[in-house]
């Protein structure tokens, strides 16, 4: 939020855990916190950790990871278009906001 604005996010839904409490105090744009176990109301977030299992199965330690492995998933998952985007990818959507 800090590097691309709040304005580029209409609206924003976290978990319930505590480490996200102090993010309603973002300006803005519509924070909201969704039920526990209730998966649906978080439909982007589970999109995005069902592509990442293609990578990283559950259970997998992300202590030995490298900047580089962390960048080749980044480099496969961006360019793939997303529904919630109108089918654009996030490499072209992310210039704009800069």
């Amino acid at each position: 939020i800090d590097d691309y604005g709040a304005e580029n996010f209409r609206t924003i839904t976290f978990d319930n855990g505590s480490e996200f409490a102090s993010l309603n105090q973002v300006q803005g744009t519509e924070i909201y916190f969704a039920h526990p176990y209730s998966p649906w109301e978080r439909g982007t977030n589970e999109n995005v950790n069902g592509q990442l299992r293609e990578f990283f199965p559950k259970g997998h330690s992300f202590k030995n990871l490298s900047l580089v492995d962390l960048q080749l998933v980044q480099d496969t998952l961006n360019p793939r278009p997303r529904r919630c985007l109108s089918y654009s990818c996030l490499a072209d959507v992310m210039p704009q906001l800069i």
